[in-house]
């Protein structure tokens, strides 16, 4: 399973590079996002797919579940979000002050 997940992640940062070497803003801010569920999807898969118990100090338990990395993956989610809400704000003022479509290409950029 972690197989699939890595080449999985693999594909994820090879589009979300893809889309960030664009001239559109709008596939540089898809690019974004997809490349940090491509490190979201790393982070879970290199503290790995474990099945145990809760980490609580209690008798019994043969293995426990590391809670660091989906503490990292919830910390990382806020931060893709905050950069991505940036982004696209970002990108409507450029819009407003420079009168272009959506995609932000002018005449000379063709």
């Amino acid at each position: 399973m972690e197989t699939l997940i890595t080449l999985l992640v693999g594909v994820l940062v090879a589009v979300g590079v893809y889309l960030l070497l664009a001239k559109e803003m709008l596939r540089i801010i898809l690019g974004t996002a997809i490349l940090s569920h491509a490190i979201h999807l790393l982070i879970l898969t290199m503290g790995g797919l474990k099945k145990g118990d809760v980490p609580l100090l209690q008798e019994g338990a043969a293995q426990y579940t590391d809670a660091l990395p989906q503490a990292l993956i919830l910390t990382a989610i806020v931060i893709s979000f905050g950069v991505t809400a940036f982004l696209l704000v970002l990108s409507y003022r450029v819009y407003q002050e420079s009168g272009r479509g959506p995609g932000l290409r002018g005449p000379r950029d063709e």
